[in-house]
């Protein structure tokens, strides 16, 4: 017998606890920046000291130096050739609206940026089929906080003192 597939809530629940369990490593991968290269471009290389680019091109080596270029340059001649795509500036915005200009925001829409793409299932080297169907990343709090919820709701409200022997009024 097969299991049923879990709904679409549960699914994307699954993939959020897996996210906050797996993040320092997930969020530290430098075939992130793959993902998006030019939004990588706007958001975190703009913001990074020599240093801190120093630092990262060691953790790649040069292959993946190689291919984080060569990804970021094949997008910028694609978000040319492509006059209909939004702007990188429209794209770098925080969560307002407005143009992000600290590195603390950068990183903040960038993760959130990645954080929707995982959810959505868009990350291509990610294995959604063992983490949707997974129960280890059921939030048992959460669902019987649900379940208590939906108890309660279902109740109807009762009257104070209509129960029976209550006359209304006071017996001395």
């Amino acid at each position: 017998m097969t299991r049923p597939l879990p709904d679409r809530v549960t699914v994307r629940n699954r993939r959020l606890q897996y996210l906050a369990k797996n993040s320092p490593t997930y969020f530290s991968s430098p075939d992130l920046e793959l993902a998006d290269p030019l939004l990588y471009d706007r958001l975190i290389r703009q913001h990074q000291s020599p240093a801190e680019r120093e630092a990262e091109g060691r953790k790649k080596g040069w292959s993946g130096i190689l291919h984080a270029d060569l990804s970021r340059s094949e997008a910028k001649i694609d978000a040319l050739r492509d006059s209909d795509a939004t702007t990188l500036e429209t794209r770098a915005e925080n969560s307002v609206g407005e143009t992000v200009t600290s590195k603390e925001e950068a990183e903040q829409v960038w993760r959130e940026t990645m954080t929707l793409r995982f959810l959505e299932g868009r990350d291509e080297d990610a294995d959604y089929e063992s983490i949707d169907n997974s129960e280890e990343y059921d939030d048992y709090r959460q669902i019987e906080r649900d379940a208590q919820d939906a108890y309660f709701d279902a109740e109807s409200p009762s009257e104070e003192g209509a129960g029976a022997g209550n006359t209304g009024v006071q017996d001395f």
